[in-house]
């Protein structure tokens, strides 16, 4: 038995296949994790969505920002819905969204093991947030997507503001949370998120630093695996372990053994070149699903990291560490 954490997918499905196929993932012995942002900007998010849900008994999944961005086009009108961009819009025509929408929305947004000694978040952690912490406020918000109340969370979780404060209330205290768990990269040593910064580090404002570095952070018993910042490219630095390597921007997509001692790192290359969108009509649902044999934003300008090896980064500062509008989806 093997458990793979995988970086974002962002609607590649043919490399996502290719993914499984190297790491010769055997359904009926291996765990998948995901690590969010499954969907959007590939060109072939529905396909990689049913692949996803088809492997569902044998993977964990936690939400990212475009995840949440597409929950929240499926529950607007079908008006607004026809004014998202082509990828998502399959999606949401569908004959079988309701499935992939439903199941999607019960997805969590950080999942813990203990036992493997491993937590997985799509973005990062504040920097006061021990890992219980991080599970206890996921689990705020995991509370109402579950619920009968998520259209209303959608309609509110938008915007930068505020920032995480433990005496938040309300919608303000379900963003901020969000934000945290799925926008950040760069934050300040109070926690306030460098939205607008997604390059290398390096080229961040004053002030900011990435979230896995920030000085005062507290010590976190479990490493850590997430996605979220292509430009960063392969990070493994003070028990977390980076893995968004920009396969949707022609980068790769990489794998991670959880399970072993040693780090073992699986890569394929990622889109050969942006493609476009195909027919914007849903093709028909597949009568089966096959999983492999046994096995609009500045983000664009910021040419992934992956081709390198990983980057193992300087440790700093104190201890280890392991949309905007409303009609805009949360960046990233």
């Amino acid at each position: 038995m093997s458990v793979w954490a995988i970086g974002d997918l962002q609607g590649c499905y043919d490399v996502t296949q290719r993914l499984l196929e190297k790491i010769r993932f055997d359904p009926a012995q291996d765990t998948l994790w995901f690590c969010g942002d499954l969907v959007n900007r590939g060109g072939q998010s529905l396909e990689t969505l049913r692949l996803v849900y088809s492997l569902r008994e044998h993977s964990v999944v936690v939400l990212g920002n475009h995840d949440l961005s597409l929950l929240a086009v499926g529950a607007r009108t079908e008006e607004e819905q026809r004014k998202v961009n082509p990828d998502l819009l399959r999606i949401v025509q569908a004959e079988d969204r309701d499935e992939l929408l439903d199941w999607l929305r019960l997805q969590k947004l950080v999942h813990v093991d203990r036992e493997l000694g491993w937590m997985m978040v799509h973005a990062g952690l504040a920097p006061k947030w021990t890992t219980q912490m991080a599970e206890k406020h996921a689990a705020e918000v995991e509370v109402q997507l579950h619920g009968a109340g998520y259209r209303k969370l959608f309609r509110n979780m938008y915007g930068d503001k505020p920032s995480w404060a433990p005496n938040l209330s309300g919608y303000d205290r379900s963003r901020a949370i969000i934000n945290v768990l799925t926008r950040m990269r760069y934050c300040t040593p109070r926690g306030r998120i460098g939205i607008e910064d997604k390059g290398t580090p390096g080229t961040q404002e004053q002030g900011l630093y990435p979230w896995f570095e920030v000085p005062g952070r507290v010590e976190r018993d479990l490493k850590v695996v997430c996605g979220h910042w292509s430009a960063l490219g392969l990070t493994i630095t003070q028990g977390v372990h980076a893995i968004d390597t920009g396969a949707v921007w022609g980068g790769k997509l990489t794998a991670i053994q959880l399970d072993t001692d040693e780090l073992r790192v699986v890569q394929v290359p990622g889109r050969d070149v942006p493609a476009p969108v195909a027919n914007a009509r849903p093709p028909a649902r597949p009568a089966r699903e096959r999983p492999a044999a046994a096995a609009q934003d500045k983000e664009a300008a910021a040419a992934p990291a992956a081709s390198r090896g990983p980057r193992r980064r300087r440790r700093r500062g104190g201890g280890g560490g392991g949309g905007n509008g409303n009609s805009a989806p949360p960046q990233g």
